[in-house]
């Protein structure tokens, strides 16, 4: 596949993944207590992580939303983005086998709910897809409209050719 289409491929990864943080980020950071009772819904941190986890997440995932829609520091946006969701599949996955019944709390509310576990399957492949989608853009170089290519301008890239003088027609 050429430069050209991984950078049109990797504008598309961006503006989803980073669409989806920016809206679980942005239902979230409304309502710190929702936010800790889905933290706390997983029980797989010590109370102590709870609140500190609860309340900076949704934050976390508002930065690395408008990082990776903007195309400003990608890569480690995207490195983030891939952390986060392997530690989301993990997490619906814990709970999935110990068979705890909640809300995800992906995009707001938490806590526990009846007949939880037929979403857990969804929730999970939407997350290995996002998931693919974040390492796609640690992998890819370059992607279209982003700030990244104003801030740091490849070092490969070829210049663009100078339009060649044309002679001036002389009158007869």
């Amino acid at each position: 596949m050429d430069r050209a289409v991984h950078g049109w491929l990797g504008l598309v990864a961006r503006l989803v993944t980073g669409g989806v943080w920016i809206v679980a980020g942005g239902l979230k950071i409304t309502d710190p207590a929702g936010s800790m009772a889905a933290v706390r819904g997983y029980e797989l941190l010590p109370g102590s992580l709870v609140e500190p986890v609860g309340l900076a997440l949704p934050a976390v995932e508002l930065v690395i939303g408008l990082a990776l829609v903007a195309g400003a520091f990608t890569r480690g946006a995207a490195v983030v983005s891939a952390l986060l969701f392997v530690a989301f599949v993990i997490g619906i996955a814990s709970v999935w086998a110990r068979g705890i019944e909640i809300d995800c709390g992906c995009f707001g509310g938490g806590g526990p709910k009846e007949d939880a576990a037929s979403s857990y399957p969804w929730e999970i492949a939407r997350d290995v897809g996002l998931l693919a989608a974040s390492c796609y853009l640690v992998v890819v170089r370059r992607t279209r409209m982003a700030v990244d290519n104003v801030l740091f301008p490849a070092r490969d890239a070829v210049p663009e050719p100078e339009a060649e003088p044309r002679p001036v027609e002389q009158g007869s």
